[in-house]
C-alpha cells in the first residue's frame, strides 16, 4: 500500500501500549508532540463513544526519530500507553499463567458475529478469542492516527490540508449538497457528531441515543477532503501505482469499513458520460495544475489514477460495531452449544472518530505519493524537486496554448 513510507503498528487493546513506527520520513521536518496529541484527542471524541474513552488520555510519546524538534531521517517511533492496562495485568501478562481460571484470564469462547473473533480463532489455531480480539480491536487505529499526524505535518509544509466530516449516521443523512468550508475540521469538530449540517447533526445524535438505549449500534458515512494537491501524484502505468486503488485499500483497511467512493462514486453508474466527466478550462493562475481547471469535480480529484489538482474527495461507509449490549446468537466454541456472543465494552457509534482515522490514512497515502514523486532524504530536497516540477508543468501548459505542439515552453 505504502511504497516510500512504511508504517508498522504493534500492541493489543488492553496491553501496555500501542506503538507506531513510521519509516521513510525525510530529515528536517519540524514535529512537536502537540502535533500528535491534538490528532489523538480528536480521535477520542464524538457522540456515541463508550466508557473506554473516559479512561484513556491518548497523547503519544515520540521516543525515536525526532531530535531537537526535527526529524533526523531515522524511523519515527511513537508509543501510546493504555491506561486501562492496569486492570488487565493478569489477563494480558507476557509470562505463562500460574492459574487456569478462565475468568481471571478473561478467556473468550463466545465469538461475536461481525467481528474477527471466530475467523481469527480458526486461522491461528487459538481456543481463546481474546488472542484475536485484542489485536483486532479498533484501539489499533490510535497508532495510525499518530503516524498520520506526522504525514499531515509533512504535507502541511507544502500547503496541503486534509479534513473530514460525517454525512450519515444510521437512518439520518445530510440531504442535498453541503457547503464544505475551507477549514473543514474547525467547523466539523464543533459538532458532537462532526456533521456540517446542524439539523442533520441533531437527528444523528438522537438516532445514536435510541440505538444505545436499545443496546444496539449504528454505522454511517464520513467524507475526507484533501486540498492543495498538485496534478500528477500517483500514476496510470501500473495497477498498483494508481492512487485511487491505494487510497481505497488504505481506507478499507480501517476496522469496520465496508465501502469507499471517490468523487461521484457509485453515482457514475446511474447517468450518462456527459453528466459525469469534468470539462476542462484554462486557468493560467493555477500553476500547480498546469494552468488548467475543471468546471466541476465529479472525479473527486482523480483521473487515470492521478491527482488532477482539484480537491480529493473520498467517502467511506462504516458498518455498525459488532460489540452489542444485547448480544446476537453465537456458538460456544468450547462446548459447541448455542449461546449468546460475548459482551465487550464498546461504542454505540464511532463514525465521528472513524473520520479522524480516515484523515490519517489519506494523509499517509498522499505523503507516500508525495515522497515518491518529489523524493529526497531531506525536506529541502523535496521542496526543490517540487519547485522544479511546478515550474515545468506551468510552462508546459503555456506552451501547449501558444501552439508549440510538443508541450514545451518557448
Amino acid at each position: 500500500m505504502l511504497r516510500c513510507l512504511r508504517l508498522t503498528t504493534a500492541g493489543e487493546s488492553h496491553g501496555s501500549a500501542i506503538v507506531a513506527v513510521l519509516e521513510g520520513v525525510p530529515a528536517g521536518l519540524p514535529v512537536a508532540p502537540s502535533d500528535i496529541a491534538s490528532e489523538l484527542s480528536r480521535r477520542q471524541g464524538g457522540h456515541g463513544r463508550g466508557g473506554r474513552m473516559m479512561i484513556e488520555e491518548d497523547l503519544g510519546e515520540i521516543f525515536a526519530g525526532v531530535r531537537l524538534g526535527e526529524t533526523i531521517g531515522s524511523p519515527v517511533a511513537i508509543r501510546i500507553p493504555n491506561r486501562d492496562h492496569k486492570n488487565w495485568l493478569e489477563a494480558m501478562a507476557v509470562e505463562a499463567p500460574e492459574t487456569e481460571d478462565p475468568e481471571a484470564l478473561r478467556r473468550v469462547v463466545l465469538p461475536r458475529p461481525g467481528h474477527a473473533d471466530l475467523a481469527g480463532m480458526l486461522k491461528y489455531d487459538r481456543t481463546d478469542a481474546r488472542d484475536i480480539l485484542e489485536r483486532a480491536s479498533a484501539r489499533e487505529t490510535a497508532a495510525r492516527v499518530a503516524a498520520g499526524a506526522v504525514a499531515k505535518r509533512l504535507l502541511s509544509e507544502f500547503g496541503v490540508t486534509i479534513g473530514s466530516h460525517v454525512t450519515r449516521i444510521g437512518p439520518v443523512w445530510v440531504e442535498g449538497p453541503v457547503e464544505v468550508p475551507e477549514d473543514i475540521n474547525s467547523v466539523a469538530d464543533a459538532s458532537p457528531v462532526r456533521c456540517l449540517d446542524d439539523g442533520a447533526g441533531a437527528g444523528m445524535v438522537a438516532a445514536i441515543d435510541d440505538a444505545r438505549r436499545a443496546g444496539d449500534s449504528l454505522g454511517g458515512v464520513f467524507e475526507v477532503v484533501a486540498r492543495g494537491l498538485p496534478a500528477g501524484l500517483g500514476s496510470h502505468v501500473g495497477w498498483d501505482t494508481r492512487l485511487g486503488g491505494r487510497l481505497a485499500g488504505a481506507l478499507m483497511s480501517i476496522h469496520a469499513m465496508k465501502g469507499v467512493e471517490i468523487g461521484m462514486g457509485f453515482g457514475v453508474a446511474e447517468v450518462r458520460g456527459s453528466d459525469v466527466h469534468d470539462e476542462i478550462d484554462r486557468a493560467d493562475e493555477r500553476g500547480a495544475t498546469g494552468g488548467f481547471s475543471r468546471r466541476r469535480n465529479n472525479a473527486g480529484g482523480l483521473e487515470g489514477g492521478m491527482t488532477t489538482g482539484e480537491p480529493l474527495v473520498c467517502r467511506v461507509a462504516m458498518k455498525p460495531l459488532s460489540s452489542l449490549r444485547r448480544p446476537l446468537d453465537s456458538v460456544n466454541t468450547s462446548t459447541g452449544e448455542p449461546a449468546k456472543a460475548i459482551r465487550e465494552r464498546s461504542d454505540a457509534c464511532a463514525v465521528p472518530a472513524a473520520g479522524i482515522v480516515g484523515e490519517a490514512m489519506v494523509a499517509l497515502v498522499l505523503a507516500d505519493a508525495w515522497i515518491e514523486k518529489f523524493g529526497g532524504d531531506a525536506l529541502g530536497d523535496i521542496r526543490r524537486n517540487l519547485d522544479g516540477y511546478l515550474e515545468r508543468i506551468a510552462a508546459s501548459g503555456r506552451g501547449s496554448v501558444d501552439g508549440t505542439g510538443d508541450g514545451s515552453a518557448e
